[in-house]
């Protein structure tokens, strides 16, 4: 791989700018397609610190992995799709290992892309659902939730509050009018079959700053429960409107992207009780964060300013970048090279195990659900938690533990769609052993 002097330049690349900051020893390369500017930088920023702030913790408290440093190539998007794309092409080059998106359209547009290449997606809890399905998608990965698993979650959750009936029920969907609002849709709606309930979907188009109508049509049709899949300000102005026309906080679900504390703190105490879903711990009680402080922050050597240690998208940024970092020492091991190549890093992201002695090594115990990945099964488990927001003490709190998802739903219509997508593009399923 390529070895670059240290420094920082930022280039523009078709309107896409190129934020490179590289050891000189760096040799794992590890893109970062971030967004801290435009309507959903609130979001963008906590995530990118996160993920680059772990990477940097593995360089200067481990001295790299299997003893290569590992180097961020931060591109911005700006949430924007072809800008995505455009910081693909940039930065694919440089010996790209993994990109992470953190986009649905993006990841839609990079499948193709990104397979032909060789170079595999970690689409973690967002992106093509379908992609779960490795005989199909070999370079996709979202383990260890997707989008479909959090529908599940959220109607479940619903199911547990009533005694496991909900027919009758009202259900309002308020989703961002995007490819990644759309992805729960069908899911609802085999799940509203199943258990009776009636769904309404309510679509917010781009960025989300005008919802007055939905939250008028909320009121006038009084759903018992009403599911969000939001992001950026779309979530904060969604839950001040439902505090304006007070509907029940312990009623209103967002998916893990509309459960931050950007989303809440706006609404002050009117947003308290007010739940979402996720795949990870939330807050510092976790021997990592003593690490960070010690070798990162304190060390000025932070992504940000340090302000966003411990917040929600932190945290899932260096969840993300420690997964990234499990599945290249499983490259390294099963290929016996510590330089490994982005086709080598896909060998380790398929074999990927997280157990609870990997999690406790890296001072970070519990901090998730424990899963394996495998030839066929990209996703992982799907399990996921809820979490509530208290108002008083400014803090999130699980108030579940990380549960299974109907999965006898969910694969069908992974299967389906993926079998769908493969008769589209003339793709034959891998054989997994």
């Amino acid at each position: 791989m390529k070895k670059l002097k240290a420094t920082l330049l930022a280039i523009a690349v078709g309107g896409a700018g190129v934020l490179m900051s590289a050891p000189a020893t760096a040799d794992l390369v590890f893109p970062s397609l971030s967004y801290r500017t435009g309507p959903y930088a609130v979001n963008g920023i906590p995530y990118a610190d996160g993920y680059a702030d772990y990477m940097t913790l593995v360089n200067e408290r481990d001295g790299g992995v299997g003893g290569v440093k590992a180097r961020i190539l931060e591109c911005e998007t700006g949430y924007n799709t072809q800008k995505g794309v455009e910081c693909y092409e940039s930065t694919k080059g440089e010996g790209a290992l993994v990109y992470h998106p953190l986009s649905t359209g993006i990841t839609y547009q990079l499948i193709p892309k990104a397979t032909a290449d060789g170079i595999p997606i970690h689409s973690m809890g967002y992106g093509r659902t379908s992609a779960a399905n490795g005989t199909v998608f070999s370079h996709i990965f979202n383990y260890p939730a997707n989008y479909w698993n959090g529908a599940s979650h959220a109607v479940n959750h619903i199911l547990s509050e009533n005694d496991g009936d909900i027919k009758g029920k009202k259900i309002a969907l308020v989703y961002h009018n995007s490819a990644y609002g759309k992805e729960p849709i069908r899911t609802l709606e085999e799940l509203s079959a199943k258990h009776g309930y009636d769904l309404t979907l309510i679509p917010v188009d781009h960025p989300g700053q005008e919802q007055k109508s939905q939250w008028l049509q909320i009121r006038r049709e009084r759903p018992d429960y009403v599911v969000m899949w939001g992001w950026g300000v779309m979530n904060q102005v969604a839950i001040q409107e439902a505090a304006n026309i007070r509907f029940p906080m312990e009623n209103f679900i967002g998916v893990w992207w509309s459960g931050s504390e950007n989303d809440v703190i706006p609404a002050g105490a009117k947003a308290n009780g007010y739940k979402a879903l996720t795949f990870h711990q939330v807050g510092t009680e976790y021997a990592v964060f003593e690490d960070l402080k010690k070798y990162v922050v304190d060390a000025g050597k932070a992504a940000g300013n340090g302000d966003q240690v411990g917040t929600v998208l932190y945290n899932r940024g260096l969840y993300a970048g420690f997964l990234t970092v499990e599945a290249v020492k499983k490259a390294q091991e099963i290929h016996g090279t510590a330089d490994i190549t982005s086709e080598m890093m896909r060998d380790g992201m398929e074999a990927l195990e997280i157990t609870s002695d990997i999690m406790a090594s890296a001072g970070m115990s519990a901090f998730g659900p424990e899963f394996n990945v495998s030839c066929d099964n990209h996703g992982g488990p799907g399990l996921g938690a809820v979490q509530q927001w208290d108002a008083n003490a400014g803090t999130w709190k699980l108030i579940s533990e990380f549960e299974p998802s109907d999965m006898d739903v969910i694969s069908a219509l992974i299967t389906e769609d993926s079998d769908a997508f493969a008769g589209e593009n003339n793709i034959e399923a891998r054989k997994c052993g």
